[in-house]
């Protein structure tokens, strides 16, 4: 998975690209070095990033998705986001993969989201947002807490007829 963020305070320095030009660069370079896929977001999640309106995380996003689908055609892209209205936006500008930090807790409609688009989805386990998951973690035994989260999720998740699931366990 190549990493490009449209975020001017990623977690990640050098997958901070902010013009269309060094985002078609970027992907084509990670294209070239052995990525699978590319995987765009707007909205950092970084530990105690700053919340970005809907808005902002569109017009950082969308035109880079749009720009790479039609520069890269043959590139997988995947949309980063927990935002079901900006993972179908991403999706109708050709994203084909939705990746959600959030598994969808931040928006109630993005199992809905995603089942309608008939993409795969790929959920990740965390606790708390991004401004407050490094706060204080607590677990009564780490990996069977994950375990019966992921459960939990990928019943709701198949439930409404998402069947291509990727885990992303966290850190």
């Amino acid at each position: 998975m190549g990493i490009l963020n449209t975020t001017p305070d990623s977690f990640f320095a050098q997958s901070r690209k902010q013009s269309l030009d060094d985002a078609l660069k970027q992907a084509e370079q990670m294209l070239v070095e052995g990525a699978t896929f590319i995987d765009a977001g707007g909205y950092s999640t970084r530990p105690g990033a700053t919340d970005v309106s809907v808005e902002d995380e569109q017009k950082r996003v969308i035109p880079v998705i749009a720009h790479l689908t039609k520069h890269l055609p043959q590139a997988i892209i995947s949309i980063d986001t927990f935002r079901a209205v900006i993972a179908k936006m991403a999706i109708e500008e050709g994203a084909s993969i939705v990746n959600d930090i959030s598994s969808g807790d931040f928006d109630n409609q993005m199992f809905n989201t995603v089942a309608s688009l008939k993409v795969p989805y790929i959920m990740m386990h965390k606790q708390g947002t991004p401004q407050t998951m490094q706060q204080n973690p607590q677990y009564n035994h780490v990996t069977m807490d994950v375990l019966e989260y992921f459960n939990r999720k990928i019943s709701s998740a198949r439930a409404l007829g998402i069947m291509d699931i990727i885990i992303d366990p966290g850190f």
